[in-house]
C-alpha cells in the first residue's frame, strides 16, 4: 500500500458513500484510476465492506455492555452459532488470557440484559461491564 491508497482509505472511512468522481477530485486522480485502486483494495481484503455505523442507543437499545465469557471445550459459546447469531450480540472477539471471548451486547432494558446473561450462562461463566459512554466509539485505520 502506498500513500495514495492510504489517502483513499481515509476518505472512504470518513464517508463510504462518496462517488468515484468526488473521491477522484479529493485525491487528484481520474475516476477510472480511483475505481481501479478501490477495486484492488476490495479484492485484496483491505476493504472488507461498506456499512452504516448505527448507534444501538438511538434504536431503543439503551443498555450496552461488554460480556466476558469464561468457557472452553465443546460447551464454549464460540461453538454455538445459534447463540452468537442473537440480535442482541453486536460483536464477538476471541481473546487471550483468563477468558475465552468478549461480546459487545445491546438490549432495550435491564430485564432483557438479565435474560441474555441467563442464556449465555448455559455456555460458561459470563462477567459483564456496563458501557457508560464511548469517548472513542470507532476510529479509522491509518498508516
Amino acid at each position: 500500500m502506498d500513500d495514495l491508497d492510504w489517502l483513499l482509505l481515509g476518505e472512504l472511512q470518513a464517508d463510504a458513500r462518496l462517488s468515484f468522481s468526488e473521491l477522484s477530485r479529493r485525491v487528484h486522480l481520474s475516476p477510472p484510476a480511483v475505481a481501479e485502486r478501490v477495486r484492488k483494495l476490495e479484492e485484496s481484503g483491505v476493504i472488507g465492506g461498506y456499512r452504516a455505523h448505527v448507534d444501538p442507543r438511538h434504536t431503543g437499545r439503551s443498555v450496552v455492555a461488554l460480556v466476558t465469557m469464561s468457557c472452553y471445550g465443546p460447551g464454549c459459546v464460540l461453538r454455538h452459532p445459534e447463540m452468537l447469531d442473537s440480535p442482541d450480540i453486536f460483536e464477538v472477539h476471541r481473546v487471550t488470557g483468563g477468558a475465552c471471548c468478549v461480546l459487545r451486547v445491546a438490549v432495550a432494558t435491564m430485564e432483557d440484559f438479565e435474560s441474555l446473561i441467563d442464556r449465555l450462562a448455559a455456555y460458561g461463566t459470563p462477567s459483564s461491564s456496563m458501557v457508560l459512554s464511548s469517548p472513542v466509539p470507532w476510529r479509522p485505520t491509518s498508516p
